[in-house]
């Protein structure tokens, strides 16, 4: 019996033209992303402006990548003009589709004839739920609290009832695959604008959950011993170690959280899921390439990794910090000046750190997204050779691909990660 295939989106996230070409370069068969304020990561990433849209659909289409616009904040009624703004914007520039969740949105979208996509933030979590939406959506996010086994029969549920989509075709489900996982539902929570007027719901998140915190007695004001202070700070998503069951529940998309974090995080995370996936569809996915793939991911922003809800277990696995436990982490050290394409070689300004043979790298910008090597010959704009150029000194490395003037040199190194 030929060994089943699976046909599965890759979705990644960008909050800059560096991590859009990132997600482009590593595999990613769509992307997603915000402009301006009515967006959920409208403070932690970068985004977009209403001139940007034209520029990002061309180059998803002159990729073969879908594009999606997220508009999915709680709307009030001064940001429905925006909304229809933007939603109409999309259209023009032939962008893929919008998510969204205040109903506002949906049936704008769905009046004037835009794909949309249910956002995480409803908190769809049953067959009738789907059912209803499907009525607009061309495709649903799941709420990030279900395990496999729910999903599963949901995607049972889908082909048996025959739910399908405005455009006929069985409804497909999304979920996430890696990234932050947040202790409200779905994302959904109120701690900030409780504390700093701040709302999360309306892309504003201060993430007062990542804080420490002490649990005090009011009678008799003794504090209680915690293990972790962190008492709120649930670990970052990671599904690659059970992928093939991940699959196997009938997800459709696989969607990668990290709007707000780097070129290189979208790199690394994106290329483990696209050789996951490719290993799984050829059968050589295996515990050794799982480990491999699992010790390059810890490698990048995350707040330790556990497997979120999805295997059924219960959720005692709390971050040890609320920052990043990634093991290496990047300094800036200088721009690029020029670009030889002959030789493969780049001339440098140091303007912030020294390098040195060996040191590893990125190289990131707008259009080259990001390039990672290793610093195996080193000379100076004169031509000497050298093992260590100091800050100020222009030097030239070979590189494996073009990058352009003024993007930035970063030096990797092992992360000091302190208790």
């Amino acid at each position: 019996m030929p060994k089943k295939k699976y046909q599965v989106e890759l979705l990644a996230p960008a909050g800059s033209y560096e991590s859009l070409m990132a997600a482009i370069d590593n595999g990613a068969d769509a992307v997603y992303f915000g402009v301006g304020h009515i967006n959920m990561r409208s403070v932690s990433a970068a985004n977009f402006n209403l001139a940007d849209l034209k520029k990002i659909a061309q180059l998803c289409q002159e990729h073969k990548i879908k594009s999606y616009l997220t508009v999915n904040t709680v709307l009030y009624d001064t940001d429905l003009k925006m909304m229809r703004t933007l939603i109409d914007a999309a259209k023009v520039n032939k962008i893929s589709a919008v998510i969204v969740s205040d109903m506002a949105a949906i049936q704008y979208a769905h009046r004037i004839g835009l794909p949309l996509h249910i956002s995480t933030q409803l908190s769809v979590s049953n067959v009738e739920a789907v059912k209803f939406f499907s009525q607009y959506a061309d495709q649903i996010v799941l709420a990030r609290e279900l395990n496999l086994k729910m999903i599963a029969e949901i995607t049972k549920q889908i082909t048996k009832q025959k739910i399908t989509n405005p455009a006929g075709h069985l409804i497909p489900i999304e979920a996430f695959v890696h990234g932050a996982l947040c202790i409200g539902i779905s994302g959904r929570c109120s701690m900030s604008l409780y504390n700093e007027n701040s709302s999360a719901n309306r892309g504003a998140c201060r993430q007062m959950c990542r804080r420490r915190y002490r649990v005090t007695d009011l009678e008799t004001n003794k504090e209680m011993v915690l293990d972790n202070e962190f008492v709120m700070s649930p670990k970052d998503i990671c599904a690659i170690g059970f992928l093939k069951d991940f699959l196997a529940a009938g997800v459709s998309s696989l969607k990668i959280e990290g709007r707000g974090r780097s070129p290189e995080y979208v790199a690394t995370v994106v290329r483990a899921y696209r050789e996951a996936i490719d290993s799984i569809n050829s059968d050589t996915y295996t515990l050794k390439k799982v480990l491999a793939w699992e010790k390059k991911l810890g490698t990048v922003f995350n707040r330790g990794l556990s497997d979120g809800y999805y295997l059924g277990k219960p959720l005692h696995e709390w971050s040890a910090s609320g920052n990043s436990q990634a093991t290496e982490e990047k300094y800036f050290a200088g721009t690029v000046q020029h670009y030889f394409p002959k030789i493969k070689v780049a001339e440098i300004l140091l303007n912030a750190q020294a390098i040195k043979i060996n040191d590893k790298y990125s190289i990131t910008g707008p259009s080259t997204g990001v390039l990672f090597g290793q610093v195996r010959s080193l000379r100076l704009a004169a031509g000497s050779k050298t093992t260590e150029a100091p800050v100020g000194q222009t030097i030239t490395i070979s590189v494996d691909k073009p990058v352009k003037k003024n993007d930035g040199l970063y030096i990797i190194k092992p992360r000091k990660i302190y208790d």
